[in-house]
């Protein structure tokens, strides 16, 4: 995997992140409940959950470029097609809906961490979304270590943004910030996406 190959998968993991929604409902709840350690926790084991379905993704990729070829370059097409309409999607987005959160107790650190690991692993976009993305990015031939990084990229940079919000970014003022933002999110995140539907026809 090249450095820009790279910078692209990170961007891409780091948009989708960032935006607002159900992860980091549940994040920012179980920090304003329990604290920082609770939402680093979640975030934690959130992370975890991201890297089982890219580590999925990534197995079941690399054998289909060894043993169905054919099937792999029709997939690679369709991934692009549907990065293409995510970012049509996202240019042409109002922004996300308002996200709010309250508190209703304190929960224990294990309940944190399972609904943090439950809410990516249940996740069927996540399935969706990594087989589309990983799709541009594994090639035949790809060593070990190169689809180990493609997993570990899109995990750490999931659970380091998590635990960021747990520890410097769990006040009320996370949420305006990233309301206020979500349209701009969206506006950046569809043009990397169409970006990269375009490196299929350039390759």
């Amino acid at each position: 995997m090249t450095w820009v190959s790279w910078l692209s998968l990170c961007a891409i993991c780091g948009l989708g992140a960032i935006s607002p929604g159900p992860s980091l409902a549940v994040v920012l709840r179980h920090t304003l409940n329990g604290g920082r350690g609770h939402g680093i926790v979640t975030g934690v084991c959130h992370a975890a959950g991201v890297g089982l379905w890219a580590l999925a993704t990534v197995a079941g990729l690399s054998l289909l470029v060894v043993q169905m070829p054919q099937l792999y370059l029709v997939l690679t097409w369709a991934g692009a097609g549907y990065l293409a309409w995510l970012g049509v999607k996202a240019l042409r987005s109002a922004g996300a809906a308002p996200l709010a959160v309250s508190g209703s107790g304190e929960l224990s650190v294990v309940r944190a961490g399972f609904d943090g690991f439950m809410i990516s692993l249940f996740n069927p976009k996540l399935a969706v979304f990594f087989l589309a993305l990983f799709s541009q990015f594994v090639t035949p031939g790809m060593p070990p270590a190169g689809q180990m990084l493609m997993i570990a990229t899109a995990a750490v940079i999931d659970g380091l943004w998590y635990s960021l919000v747990a520890l410097v970014l769990s006040g009320p003022a996370l949420l305006s910030r990233l309301n206020g933002r979500a349209r701009l999110i969206d506006r950046v995140t569809g043009v990397i996406l169409l970006l990269l539907a375009l490196r299929v026809i350039t390759l």
